[in-house]
């Protein structure tokens, strides 16, 4: 951690403790926080991950003795007002200069600080930096099969990029926008309130742009920027699942200045199939048996996804909803194994009997001599 972000960043606040809160303390505040804004428990919650990040900076802070009293020390000493430098005296507690900067190796205190110090009001900050674009999410339905095999779709995009008709400049056809006098083109300003340390936001006049449209274009209001519609083709991979969200990094939204492209996410649907349905990586599948083949046993044959048979032994007195298992007939996985397919039997009670049959059903209940099912019920 740089001095710099020492002696800006009040960790203290960010915790919501006191300066002589215990370590107790302290850890207590910081799972509380983490707790609430981890971001597995708030995806896509850029406030929750920023606070998250806050947090576990001050932390790993003022969690650590020695750093927590360099810490208060380098704040006690530059961090007093604005009323100067105030170091203690030879014959007085504390430490010196040499103590609190042994990290810097001999640097110059102007590197030491990064260019902090200055003896104006306002002063240029550096120049614009590239701006990643912004992320842009889709959503597709597919097949089943699909969904197993990989698909290659066609995705209708909307995201804002340079605006066409004034190729993101802001301005009017014919005009340019001029550079702004009071950040100099650099879309920030530094200010010093009374003292030497100073602060770093965006320019108010250009708002961060580093440029003034006089007269803007009249499609993007001079923002330079304007929703775009576009179809991309993106390839699904085989095995997504119902409801899964793929990232395709660099195909969001362009950048800025330079700046690399947002990602595209894309949530996928998946229709259900009639018969086939899934589990992990398996395929599942019910497959209906008469009472005479789940007592007696029999050989059956179920489908599979490509469209082949595979037999299948059931063994005598097999109880309704046992799953068997066909090795190897599911889907191919990435890696070029595949998957199992997983056979649930019912047992499927005929609606209406014929006289015959129920003639001979009633004489098996009762040669059969079964023990009552319900026996452990108590009734």
């Amino acid at each position: 951690m740089s001095t710099k972000d020492w002696l800006e960043k009040d960790y203290y606040k960010v915790l919501g403790v006191s300066k002589d809160a215990s370590a107790d303390d302290i850890k207590k505040a910081f799972r509380k926080i983490a707790r609430e804004n981890h971001p597995d428990q708030n995806p896509d919650n850029a406030a929750a991950e920023k606070r998250f990040k806050e947090a576990s900076e001050a932390n790993s802070v003022l969690s650590d003795p020695k750093k927590r009293k360099e810490y208060d020390d380098q704040r006690r000493y530059f961090g007093n007002g604005g009323g100067g430098f105030r170091f203690p005296g030879a014959g007085g507690a504390g430490r010196g200069a040499e103590d609190l900067f042994r990290n810097a190796q001999g640097a110059d205190f102007g590197d030491l600080f990064g260019g902090l110090f200055n003896r104006g009001g306002r002063t240029q900050a550096p120049g614009r930096g590239p701006r990643r674009g912004s992320d842009v999410e889709g959503e597709v339905t597919i097949d089943f099969v699909d969904s197993v095999e990989g698909k290659t779709v066609p995705i209708q995009m909307v995201s804002t990029e340079a605006c066409t008709t004034c190729h993101g400049t802001g301005a009017k056809a014919g005009t340019m926008p001029n550079v702004c006098s009071t950040c100099q083109g650099s879309g920030m300003t530094t200010s010093a309130s009374g003292g030497v340390f100073a602060v770093s936001e965006p320019c108010r006049d250009c708002r961060g742009r580093g440029l003034v449209v006089e007269d803007p274009c009249p499609v993007c209001n001079g923002s330079g920027r304007a929703k775009s519609t576009r179809t991309m083709q993106v390839r699904i991979p085989a095995g997504v699942t119902d409801g899964q969200r793929i990232r395709i990094k660099g195909r969001g939204g362009a950048g800025e200045n330079g700046g690399a492209a947002g990602d595209l996410y894309v949530i996928v649907h998946v229709r259900p199939h009639a018969v086939f349905g899934r589990t992990g990586d398996n395929l599942t599948i019910t497959a209906p048996i008469t009472y005479a083949e789940a007592a007696l046993g029999a050989e059956i044959e179920v489908p599979t996804l490509t469209g082949s048979k595979v037999r299948l032994k059931i063994p005598a007195g097999t109880p309704n909803g046992r799953t068997f298992r066909a090795r190897g007939k599911g889907f191919s996985r990435s890696d070029g194994t595949h998957a199992d397919l997983l056979v649930t039997v019912e047992v499927v009670v005929p609606s209406q009997l014929s006289d015959d049959a129920r003639s001979a059903l009633q004489a098996y209940a009762q040669t059969a001599g079964e023990p009552d099912p319900r026996a452990r019920l108590g009734v």
